[in-house]
């Protein structure tokens, strides 16, 4: 798994790329408290158009991140999701609560 940051304002992008299963999910959950430890940032977007695979471990990564975010009043985002993804947050009852374009 690789993962690209961008910063615009208070909005941070998180492009990642691979699989998100129980080995990289604790290293992405590492680097996101990281970015999200800056104050400023009020808004995430999850760019999920390279990620070919999410586990349960990945599940909760997002589900801390979008905990983070609503500790700030901010907004997260999760775009470029593949029909794979798309039917894992459907089946999970995560696109309940996720914002997915």
């Amino acid at each position: 798994m690789t993962v690209n940051t961008k910063t615009e304002g208070d909005a941070l992008t998180v492009e990642i790329e691979g699989r998100i299963d129980t080995q990289t999910a604790p290293v992405l959950e590492k680097e996101l408290e990281g970015l999200l430890a800056d104050e400023g940032v009020k808004n995430l977007i999850l760019d999920f158009t390279n990620v070919s695979y999410i586990s349960s471990a990945g599940l909760r990564t997002i589900v801390s991140a979008q905990n983070w975010i609503d500790q700030r009043s901010g907004s997260m985002l999760v775009r470029g999701c593949s029909k794979n993804i798309l039917g894992i947050f459907k089946v999970t009852g995560f696109d309940s609560f996720l914002t997915i374009e």
